[in-house]
């Protein structure tokens, strides 16, 4: 009613004593984002004798600015007789807030004289097109030409330092923000917590928390934020309940953090009562974001149905929600059924393809992931940092150099030097993991040294992969630079070193090692390095002081341990000893062959025939089957694989023709079998199935 009333006062009379009339009508046409009214409005202006009043002209640059009309917010801007600072500035604004900021800049230089507003707008422009240098560098001008600096100034500062994960200046910016009298603020409050949180550093988030004498929903939901993605994901949960208890009411934003932290530590149980609480709200039941979030916590947890709920429910969904579904399913071993809902997905982004990659390789088949990656180049889909830990995973479990290496030469092409960034030393590491795993020390060796930045997993990977290809000695020595680096060790740079000692024979260096674990770096032992240090003590033929470490362990021994010490037991020919873990080893697997046929080996070689027949007649009794062994060989990029008797691959005669050959050469050469008396009756033929190494040696 009121705009009506405006409309036919500024139509009913042109000699209106100011332009007033004129502005009202025009800031309800800003807020209605109604174009074509300010354009009609504008025909009514030039009309008037406010036609070059550089007020009126400014407003209108700032409504066809904010209406996302460019062209017309600078052909005003070009016809103002008489510019003022207030003209420079619209034109700057409604450039940088339609993304035009090189141009904004170029009004920006030409400008006669800046105030603060001109600042702010620029350094804002930067900020929110991701310029995060050049919003800085205006932000550093704009304070040493003595300009004051204000909440908009700092706020997109500190959005700026989030962006580039740059602690150091954003440290520097909160010292300047406590000079002034918006340390208090709470919108500044928030933008601490959110940059300290973006930057990683939670107890500084935390400490900006702390001294905000005002909060709002916001700032609670940076700390839930900066919990959730830097951990622990726990304190985020308890921040929520605070939250809660201090009478501020969660938005989308507060319960999607506080699924994500849910997923994070697989609570279930917590996560349920989110989503309950969801289900309640009209407002929140149907939201995107929330409901991606709790699609991802059940799939996370492994609750792929009632993921398929709330997935089937939602109203509205996108790439996230589907990309969450296909990682789900394939964490739950569903692989077929995420490849088929990646199949229907209408759009896919690299994520997507990440999350089938992962899943192929997380469930052991690796080459259907090498496959995805190279329909993945086919479709012209720019692979991350993540598509190539993935692929190179693939590689390492295939123990296939060659593929490894075209990997290396694929992460190269785009780019990976392996200079400085997270993206960089995680590529690098996955590097590193395959070719030591692929048995080539020198690559691995080298990707090591070519890094300009490296964390504790590159370390990690170093000391791990020299001790699993026997350089022991050198994964020692590189232990001690890592130490002598700043890095400290974990548990893994412990079961590396503790498996180098093992195999270079140090055992009163792995004694050593193993006791300083706690004492030095407060890192108490687990299951695995107990193991570690019995292989060590085993295979230096200390058998009685492994069986004590294993009987005094703080956890309960598993048959990994006890296997480790039987195996031991075999090499040093301990039959006494042997058998006590054998029976140990039976108690916590009576289904597993490899106890009794180790016994059962161990008694052939002591000539011991009757407990040989024994022990046999024992597993047939128990139901105990024999795992077959199994091998396998690569011909001209064709792997054949060889069970024990097998007679199934096409060349088997061939096959069987030459393995005879080489056991008659073996005989000529001196060789025994070592078998029982039994076992004297069967064929040659018999005993090179039984011996699956040489039938794929005569297949090679």
């Amino acid at each position: 009613m009121a705009k009506r009333r405006l409309l036919n006062q500024i139509v009913g009379d042109l000699l209106l004593p100011d332009s007033s009339p004129f502005a009202k009508l025009l800031d309800s046409y800003i807020q209605s984002k109604s174009l074509l009214d300010i354009r009609r409005l504008h025909s009514r202006i030039i009309k008037s004798h406010f036609a070059s009043e550089t007020f009126i002209l400014n407003r209108l640059i700032d409504g066809y600015g904010k209406c996302g009309s460019l062209e017309d917010a600078q052909k005003v801007f070009n016809k103002i007789p008489q510019r003022n600072i207030f003209s420079w500035n619209s034109v700057i604004t409604a450039l940088t807030k339609l993304g035009f900021v090189d141009e904004a800049t170029e009004i920006f230089v030409s400008m006669p004289e800046h105030d603060q507003c001109s600042w702010n707008s620029i350094i804002s422009g930067f900020a929110q097109q991701d310029r995060f240098e050049e919003a800085l560098y205006y932000f550093v001008r704009m304070h040493r030409e003595d300009f004051f600096l204000n909440e908009y100034s700092f706020g997109s500062a500190l959005s700026a330092c989030s962006g580039l994960k740059d602690i150091k200046i954003g440290t520097q910016i909160h010292a300047l923000i406590m000079k002034t009298r918006f340390f208090s603020n709470v919108y500044m409050g928030s933008a601490l917590v959110d940059m300290y949180g973006k930057c990683g550093n939670v107890n500084c988030g935390q400490r900006a928390f702390n001294d905000m004498s005002e909060r709002n929903r916001v700032s609670w939901n940076s700390l839930i934020t900066c919990y959730e993605q830097n951990g622990p994901a726990s304190a985020a949960l308890d921040v929520f309940l605070r939250m809660l208890e201090c009478g501020i009411e969660p938005d989308e934003l507060t319960l999607a953090s506080v699924v994500s932290a849910c997923a994070s530590l697989s609570a279930i149980k917590e996560g349920r009562q989110i989503h309950a609480r969801v289900v309640k709200c009209n407002k929140l039941r149907n939201d995107l974001v929330l409901c991606n979030a709790l699609v991802d916590m059940y799939a996370k947890c492994s609750r792929i149905n009632e993921a398929r709920c709330v997935f089937d429910r939602m109203p509205v969904r996108n790439v996230v929600s589907e990309t969450s579904m296909v990682s789900g399913y394939a964490k739950a071993t569903c692989v077929i059924t995420a490849r088929l809902m990646f199949t229907k997905m209408m759009e896919k982004n690299i994520v997507s393809w990440n999350a089938l990659i992962a899943g192929y390789t997380q469930n052991g088949e690796d080459e259907e992931a090498l496959r995805l990656f190279r329909l993945l180049k086919r479709d012209s889909v720019c692979p991350t940092h993540y598509t190539f830990g993935n692929l190179l995973n693939a590689c390492a479990n295939l123990a296939d150099l060659q593929l490894g290496r075209q990997a290396h030469t694929h992460v190269l092409k785009h780019g990976f030097r392996f200079q400085v960034g997270e993206e960089s030393i995680f590529v690098g590491n996955s590097l590193i993991d395959m070719y030591m795993k692929c048995g080539s020390v020198e690559d691995g060796d080298l990707v090591f040294k070519n890094m300009m930045e490296k964390d504790w997993v590159s370390w990690n990977a170093m000391i791990v992969g020299y001790a699993q290809n026997g350089y022991g000695n050198k994964a020692l020595e590189l232990y001690k630079n890592m130490l002598a680096s700043g890095e400290n060790p974990d548990h893994v740079t412990m079961i590396g070193i503790l498996c180098a000692c093992s195999h270079a024979g140090l055992i009163e260096e792995g004694r050593h090692y193993f006791s300083s674990m706690s004492r030095e770096y407060g890192l108490l032992p687990l299951k695995d390095h107990y193991t570690c240090m019995v292989d060590l003590l085993g295979r230096a033929g200390c058998l009685i002081e492994a069986k004590n470490l294993i009987e005094t362990m703080p956890m309960k021994p598993d048959a990994v341990v006890w296997g480790s010490l039987l195996g031991a037991c075999k090499i040093h020919g301990d039959i006494t000893l042997g058998e006590y873990v054998a029976e140990k080893l039976l108690e916590i697997d009576p289904g597993n062959s490899g106890p009794y046929v180790l016994l059962s080996n161990m008694y052939a070689e002591l000539g011991r025939w009757g407990d040989v027949g024994r022990i046999r007649k024992v597993m047939r009794k128990q139901g105990v089957i024999k795992q077959p062994g199994c091998s396998w060989i690569e011909i001209k990029g064709h792997v054949s694989v060889f069970m024990v008797k097998d007679k199934r691959h096409p060349q088997r005669k061939d096959i069987y023709l030459a393995l005879n050959t080489l056991i008659k050469h073996m005989k000529r050469a001196g060789y025994i079998p070592d078998v029982g008396d039994q076992e004297k009756c069967e064929s040659e033929l018999a005993l090179s199935y039984e011996n699956n190494f040489p039938a794929t040696a005569a297949f090679g």
